[in-house]
Parts: C-alpha cells; sequence; structure tokens
C-alpha cells in the first residue's frame, strides 16, 4: 500500500501540529497543566484540532523542553519562560539575518572565506531551532 501524498512531509515537517496534550505531556515527563501553563504565559501557541483539543508541534515541543531543563536547574517558571522566549527570538533574528544576506549579497565564487578582522570576537553562536517565516509559535514574533 502506498503512503498519501504528503504524509512523509508532515511527518518531517517540526511544525506540523500532530501531538495531544496528553501524548506531548508524556513524551516530556511532565502534567498537561505545564504545558497549558506555558500556553496561557504566550510562549506556547498549540494549533486547535476540530473538537477544540490543543495540538502540539514539535518545535513546540523543543521549547517546552528547554523550559522543563531550566526549570529542573531549579530556575523559576516565569525567568525560564523568559529565557526560552529571548533564545527564540535571537536565533529567528539570526535566521533573518542569513536570509537577508543570502538576498542581499549573492554568494561569491571564491573559495577563501573572508578574514575575522574582530579577532576577539567568537563566530559560533551556536544551534538553534528552526522557525520557518510566519511559523513562529511566539505571539507577536518579532518586531519589524
Amino acid at each position: 500500500m502506498t503512503q498519501p501524498w504528503g504524509i512523509h512531509d508532515k511527518l518531517n515537517d517540526q511544525d506540523f501540529p500532530a501531538y495531544t496534550t496528553g501524548l506531548a505531556a508524556e513524551l516530556l515527563g511532565v502534567q498537561p497543566a505545564f504545558l497549558r501553563s506555558l500556553d496561557t504565559a504566550g510562549l506556547l501557541s498549540p494549533e486547535r484540532s476540530p473538537g477544540g483539543q490543543r495540538r502540539y508541534s514539535r518545535a513546540e515541543l523543543t521549547l517546552a523542553f528547554h523550559v522543563r531543563q531550566l526549570l529542573d536547574q531549579n530556575m523559576p517558571l516565569a525567568a525560564a519562560i523568559r529565557i526560552v522566549s529571548l533564545e527564540h527570538q535571537l536565533a529567528a533574528a539570526h535566521q533573518r539575518i542569513a536570509h537577508l544576506e543570502h538576498t542581499t549579497h549573492p554568494p561569491t565564487t571564491t573559495t577563501t572565506p573572508p578574514r575575522d578582522t574582530h579577532s576577539n570576537q567568537h563566530s559560533d553562536r551556536g544551534v538553534y531551532p528552526r522557525y520557518p517565516a510566519g511559523q513562529d509559535p511566539l505571539p507577536g514574533g518579532l518586531p519589524e
């Protein structure tokens, strides 16, 4: 039996709302009330099923997991939510900058990387979750 067209895309899409509150809570090892509190705080914006149930994406579960990690380090909930929110906004800003640099400066044909004139600065900015434009799980996204 062949799979319906698009199912592979949905399975690999970090933004596809595939997880119910109960399943998401089980995967993260938290109570469903924890996920609802992140929704109330504005960190998560789960989609709703036709019956009104929350549906979380893998991207949202990643944010919730990061909050949980900070809570496990005795960070207050409000501080953990703020830290994860700011990290998410920073990652989105880095993506936007990279996109703008790519569209305004076409790639050059030289193979020599540009020389870093700021030897005291780090070029490693870390690894951040991917959130395509318009799919930001944080309400409001980045200011224009």
